[in-house]
């Protein structure tokens, strides 16, 4: 028998002592940041900021450090600016994995408004000062959450909303750096907001748990589907994140990439209408979801509509996002959704659809208590060969004609609506839709917005969306 030699026995064990080391070393993240950081307003920072509530979340895995100071900006010339605090050079010095930066919400009230114009150099120069440490950290940043000040000269909404928001999602596209949306889950909440600006434990919980999704988040990391499109494109910015504008067929299509792709490659297909009311997309491109977008309009969801989607769908798998779509339509959009759907059952994950025209009669028709259209009735009437109105209002390719098609695809349906929509009428299409759906034993729910009109489209918070998007998707 071989006998080993003592001294290899000792590298062994030195070698193995290395790696477990290496293995057990914890994730080291840094949270930069202003009050809302620092857990200001809260009773106990150390156990109930974000960054202390992240770190529960989290595990010994990782170590979380706050590095958040009150009132601080990132605008640089200012007696204010948080590259001027030492919790700033403390910052730098602590070799993080990943740095979160939660800044923007004070560089929004006066005066520090005035030097708005200095927002992203500046902004861009703290994020540099990290990525050029050497432990490469990886970025991520996260927007303002919402404020409920009515005080103009303070933090206020609108401020936020026009002056810091718009910027950061441009450095953001610019730098190629991840974005996390704090700003629409805290929408709709004040209570959550005991001062207007400041969340309690219970909104810091909220906050943690976003951050953390984004930091277990399972991802693609060499997938690009922009590689894949072998057409003339533009790429221009959609909320920071990169869009491909190409045409495809003779149609205007477009595909939004997140900035880490998740595993499985999902996406979100938008019918129509594009850009209104984004808010669940952006929370999906947070997430590693892909967007997409092929224009037939205005076909009304007709034979040639369906036999574009079919081309494009056949592209996107072979471009390699995953075989199952998350389809969404707003307004008339929902005619395209469904009619698609009923001939595809397999491709769809889940139907989300928003104030959904499902009988061509109650819009654009006007055969009932919606006024219709006129135009679009005669555009709808050309499209599929109609030559009067008696044998279009004898129409039966419309969704509510095709529940049983639908409801054999065996996938979730959510519908938002507005109770008070006098252009797409409840009771002339989701309320008729859903009791078919339901005595077929199919998967519908349906939010109600009490005294809303057909506008605005989605939830200002589409959290209930995403969550459905994400349970239907086996995510959540």
């Amino acid at each position: 028998m071989k006998k080993i030699a003592p001294d290899h026995c000792l590298f062994v064990i030195f070698l193995f002592i290395q790696v477990t080391a290496v293995a057990q070393k914890a994730i080291r993240i840094s949270c930069v940041g202003n009050s809302i950081t620092a857990g200001s307003r809260l009773a106990n920072p150390k156990t109930e900021a974000y960054p202390a509530q992240l770190q529960q979340l989290l595990g010994s895995g990782y170590e979380v450090k706050n590095f958040g100071v009150g009132g601080r900006t990132v605008i640089k010339d200012c007696e204010r600016s948080y590259m001027a605090t030492p919790a700033y050079h403390e910052a730098l010095k602590s070799e993080p994995d990943i740095v979160t930066i939660k800044l923007g919400t004070n560089d929004s009230r006066l005066p520090y408004r005035l030097q708005i114009d200095s927002f992203m150099a500046d902004y861009k120069t703290l994020i540099r000062s990290f990525q050029q440490l050497p432990t490469h950290p990886r970025i991520i940043l996260l927007l303002p959450v919402t404020s409920y000040l009515l005080d103009t000269m303070r933090q206020t909404e609108k401020a936020i909303a026009k002056l810091i928001l718009p910027r950061i999602r441009q450095v953001a596209f610019e730098e190629k750096l991840e974005l996390v949306d704090l700003h629409s889950i805290t929408a709709d909440m004040p209570a959550t907001f005991p001062d207007s600006l400041h969340p309690s434990v219970a909104g810091a919980a909220i906050l943690a748990k976003r951050v953390y999704e984004t930091i277990i988040n399972k991802t693609d990391a060499q997938y690009d589907i922009f590689k894949k499109i072998k057409k003339p494109v533009t790429v221009s910015s959609f909320y920071g994140y990169e869009c491909a504008d190409f045409t495809f067929n003779g149609r205007n299509a477009k595909i939004v990439k997140p900035r880490r792709t998740a595993e499985g490659r999902p996406f979100i297909w938008r019918a129509r209408f594009w850009g209104v009311e984004p808010q669940t997309e952006i929370a999906l491109l947070d997430r590693g979801y892909h967007v997409v977008y092929c224009d037939v309009a205005e076909l009304f969801g007709n034979g040639e509509a369906i036999a574009i989607w079919n081309k494009y769908y056949s592209f996107l798998q072979k471009a390699g996002l995953a075989k199952k779509a998350c389809m969404e339509g707003f307004s008339r959009g929902g005619v395209y959704v469904y009619n698609w759907a009923a001939q595809n059952a397999d491709k769809v994950a889940c139907v989300y659809v928003d104030a959904p025209v499902l009988d061509l009669k109650s819009w654009p028709g006007g055969k009932g208590n919606s006024k219709g259209s006129a135009k679009e009735w005669e555009t709808f009437k050309k499209n599929y060969g109609y030559t009067s109105d008696a044998a279009a209002t004898a129409f039966k390719g419309n969704p509510i004609d095709k529940v049983e098609q639908i409801v054999k695809g065996g996938y979730a349906m959510l519908h938002v609506v507005g109770d008070a929509d006098d252009v797409v009428p409840v009771a002339e299409n989701t309320a008729i839709f859903e009791k078919k759906v339901l005595a077929l034993g199919g998967k519908i729910q349906v939010i109600h917005k009490p005294g809303v009109n057909h506008h605005p489209h989605s939830l200002a918070n589409p959290t209930p969306i995403v969550e459905f998007i994400l349970n239907a998707t086996g995510r959540n």
